[in-house]
């Protein structure tokens, strides 16, 4: 069984690519949308890949099979089978490699049976020191309507860059996941994606208010309804994080796309 150890390798992590990429929306917790044709190429030749080393190993097993019945008929009748055929009882115990190859096969499977959950609180916390690329300066207005459903990462831009101050008078409602800080204080977060996971960066806004009634649990989602409060001097850390006073938090549903648009 040894032999089929690279075939099986590839088998898994090709239905892995295709399972997240072809055959649900999971891609979308490791690369932006227009990379999913590119995921499911590469889960189908992977696939494919597979197939061929299987039908190749079970082609030498059989070719070997056949030495060995060959082998046994010359015994049976009096020849040495050590003439033309060398070793010949070694041919089939040379592939495949040790056996604790096998648990290559373990990382695989477990991507393909559970895939791993979206970047949360864990990888929000390694990027404290990150701000949105954006220079000071006047932005274009903001639609009409009340509330008004704003990005964690919009908001966050036009909270600590924007000179004409477009928050000021408008109710705002955003959607994120729950982080915690080390003195009390929460936020909604969001993790912004520019090609694929790896290259995430966050995005957060500080809850405060008297209508909160206690801090939510720890990336849970919640979705929150409030109104700009300034801070510190436009384009300084002092006015990271934004802050936003809420007046109502509400749990909600993980999106099917988790990273935020800017």
């Amino acid at each position: 069984m040894r032999r089929y150890g690279s075939a099986v390798l590839l088998l898994l992590v090709g239905g892995a690519v295709l399972r997240i990429s072809l055959f649900s929306e999971l891609y979308l917790r490791y690369v932006q949308p227009a990379l999913r044709p590119y995921l499911v190429v590469s889960g189908g030749l992977l696939a494919l890949l597979g197939v061929v080393a299987a039908v190749r190993a079970m082609r030498e097993r059989n070719e070997e099979h056949e030495e060995e019945e060959a082998e046994e008929e010359e015994e049976e009748e009096g020849h040495d089978p050590s003439h033309g055929h060398g070793d010949g009882h070694g041919h089939g115990h040379a592939h495949g490699g040790p056996r604790i190859a096998w648990l290559l096969t373990l990382p695989a499977l477990a991507l393909l049976l559970f895939p791993p959950p979206a970047l949360g609180s864990y990888s929000a916390s390694r990027e404290e020191a990150q701000r949105a690329a954006q220079g000071v300066g006047t932005f274009s207005a903001l639609p009409a309507g009340n509330p008004l459903d704003i990005s964690v990462a919009q908001y966050s831009s036009r909270a600590i860059y924007d000179t004409g101050h477009s928050l000021k008078g408008r109710t705002l409602r955003m959607t994120g996941f729950v982080t915690h800080g080390s003195d009390g204080t929460w936020y909604v977060t969001r993790l912004l994606v520019t090609c694929c996971a790896a290259d995430a960066t966050i995005s957060k806004v500080e809850i405060r208010g008297d209508e909160v009634d206690g801090a939510p649990q720890t990336d849970s989602w919640v979705t929150v309804t409030g109104a700009w409060i300034p801070k510190g001097k436009l384009g300084t850390d002092g006015a990271w994080p934004p802050v936003l006073k809420a007046t109502t938090v509400k749990q909600a549903r993980e999106p099917t796309d988790p990273y935020d648009k800017r």
